[in-house]
């Protein structure tokens, strides 16, 4: 296999083994036992933990340890800026682009996203709430901007998923719907600040603080 796909399974099994918990805050990461766990040689391991460490999900000191990072209120914060200001860019830039594969694209994912919360299945809803902004991020035609919500949006899952695991989850699939309607009728300034507005009720948890 290509030694790039070896790297990009690794990184998504690792990402993913972090963001549900599986690899909790503060666990020591050592690339012998990943390498093994997933049935990899060293080097693609090594390689996606230097990704997870540019993305703020590893920290690591020479000759000292690698671990998972905190949950960073800073860096949650400061990386929620950005993907929420390029997630509108790209719905701004996206909607002229699409056409009805896109709609029922992102009215799919939508409805898997309801069924998932419905279900309780927080890392379905997750799943199916990135293919509902992918959408656009895919059709906006931006390399760079699609390329920096890549960038910012790991730091954001961990806390995303708490929000899908609570009541407050649930606004996001009447927050969809307008979305799409807004994409529908071609009101791409209007579906920009709706997506704005849906990337920012993360700030707030169901005890009312803020992140």
């Amino acid at each position: 296999m290509d030694r790039s796909l070896l790297r990009d399974r690794a990184l998504t099994a690792i990402r993913r083994a972090i963001v549900v918990g599986d690899l909790p805050p503060g666990s020591p990461v050592r690339d012998v036992d990943l390498a093994e766990r997933l049935g990899l040689s060293r080097t693609p391991v090594r390689e996606a933990l230097a990704r997870l460490t540019d993305e703020g999900l590893i920290e690591s000191k020479p000759h000292s340890y690698t671990r998972v990072t905190a949950v960073d209120p800073v860096a949650v914060r400061d990386a929620q800026v950005v993907v929420q200001a390029m997630q509108a860019v790209a719905t701004r830039l996206a909607v002229p682009r699409f056409g009805p594969a896109e709609l029922t694209a992102m009215r799919a994912a939508n409805e898997r996203f309801a069924a998932a919360l419905a279900a309780g299945d927080p890392l379905g809803a997750l799943a199916s709430d990135e293919e509902f902004h992918a959408v656009a991020v895919n059709t906006c035609g931006n390399v760079a901007v699609a390329a920096t919500i890549e960038r910012y949006l790991p730091v954001l899952q961990r806390v995303v998923l708490l929000r899908f695991d609570s009541l407050a989850g649930r606004d996001s699939v009447r927050m969809h719907e307008e979305i799409i309607r807004a994409c529908a009728a071609a009101e791409a300034g209007r579906a920009a600040e709706l997506v704005e507005a849906n990337w920012a009720a993360l700030n707030t948890h169901d005890d009312g603080s803020s992140t």
